[in-house]
């Protein structure tokens, strides 16, 4: 969203070039529509067009864009098997994953979004507004172009660190938003496989997504992972996941942490929250917790962290250069919470050297 003073025209702001675009899709139809709703906007450029996975990677090495539109089922190598060499020779183009695998297809978009994927979208439906559509999508293109179109960014100045967490903590819990499957996955592959303390996750997904999700970063631990349900005991090395439809939060009785759902508003309007995850903790757990900011658009998770620094806890931030959009742990940073600022695999190695045990790798 454009704010009074800072768009084009503001003699403060950095002029920025279109966001360059390429659609890949086997579907003359989809892709027309699609460039449709993007040619309408002067902040944006389709450059190239693919109709198979083996044209798109043919398209890359002569063409550079910003943003990728990419289906998944297509003809040949399709979207998903080519997804990694596409990454390789896009030159750190964001993927987009425009597919009805994202409606009807959650083993596959998941994948996807694990292998490196930014963010997904379905194909347009001729049941929903074109115009809602149109908005989603030009939003999502522009958060995952903006910082590739930025011709003269404005120098930021070195945040204020807090100090390196010392004290071992006795949970973690992780926020994460767009690009935030890829992060956890490089995360908790690097991470111990037995690390002795409960595992908290809330990541921005649908609810249909969470039962995949939870098998996932099964996968990718080697921890116990399950789908937070109301009164459920937390233990050591055992991650739980917030549902689709309610935040996670915790609460203390004799002693014992259990999970708590809670599904009123939150501030940010996300659900589930991180704001309310790292808020609970503050309250029950104080300075016995680490939480993690990854990879998401939007200041999720900065009012929550905010109480759980307050209350002696530790925050660590994904640095902006491994983040698909460097939003949620922008948010952080600038409000002088985070301890740290890493990419995920170190941020595994950091958790693990607090703990006393040897990461993975």
């Amino acid at each position: 969203m454009v704010m009074a003073g800072t768009g084009p025209s503001s003699a403060h702001a950095p002029w920025r070039r279109p966001v360059r675009l390429m659609i890949v899709d086997d579907s003359l139809v989809a892709r027309t529509a699609l460039g449709r709703m993007v040619g309408s906007s002067d902040d944006l450029e389709v450059v190239a067009g693919a109709s198979t996975a083996e044209s798109a990677l043919d398209v890359l090495r002569r063409c550079t864009v910003d943003v990728i539109l990419l289906d998944l089922d297509m003809p040949g190598m399709g979207g998903l098997a080519a997804l990694p060499q596409i990454i390789a020779r896009a030159n750190g183009a964001r993927i987009l994953v425009v597919s009805s695998f994202t409606v009807d297809g959650a083993e596959q978009t998941l994948a996807a979004l694990s292998l490196g994927a930014a963010d997904t979208l379905p194909k347009p439906d001729v049941r929903s507004s074109r115009e809602a559509y149109r908005q989603t999508l030009l939003a999502k293109i522009r958060e995952l172009g903006s910082a590739d179109a930025e011709i003269a960014p404005k120098p930021r100045s070195t945040p204020a660190m807090r100090p390196i967490l010392r004290k071992r903590p006795g949970i973690l819990a992780i926020g994460a938003s767009t690009g935030g499957i890829h992060a956890l996955t490089c995360l908790f592959e690097a991470m111990p496989r037995r690390l002795g303390i409960p595992i908290l996750v809330t990541q921005h997904l649908p609810s249909t997504f969470m039962p995949a999700f939870a098998r996932q970063l099964a996968s990718a631990s080697g921890y116990e992972t399950v789908l937070a349900q109301e009164g459920m005991p937390l233990s050591p090395d055992r991650i739980v996941v917030a549902p689709g439809d309610a935040h996670l939060t915790v609460q203390s009785q004799s002693g014992q942490l259990s999970v708590r759902l809670d599904r009123s508003r939150s501030e940010s309007g996300c659900m589930p929250s991180v704001d309310w995850m790292f808020g609970s903790l503050a309250k029950e757990v104080g300075n016995d917790a680490c939480g993690v900011v990854l990879t998401g658009m939007g200041r999720d998770g900065v009012s929550g962290a905010a109480s759980l620094v307050a209350a002696g806890g530790t925050i660590i931030a994904q640095d902006e250069a491994s983040s698909a959009v460097w939003g949620m742990p922008r948010a952080i940073v600038e409000a002088g919470l985070a301890s740290a600022i890493l990419p995920p695999v170190a941020i595994a190695r950091h958790i693990a050297d607090s703990v006393g045990v040897a990461p993975c790798r």
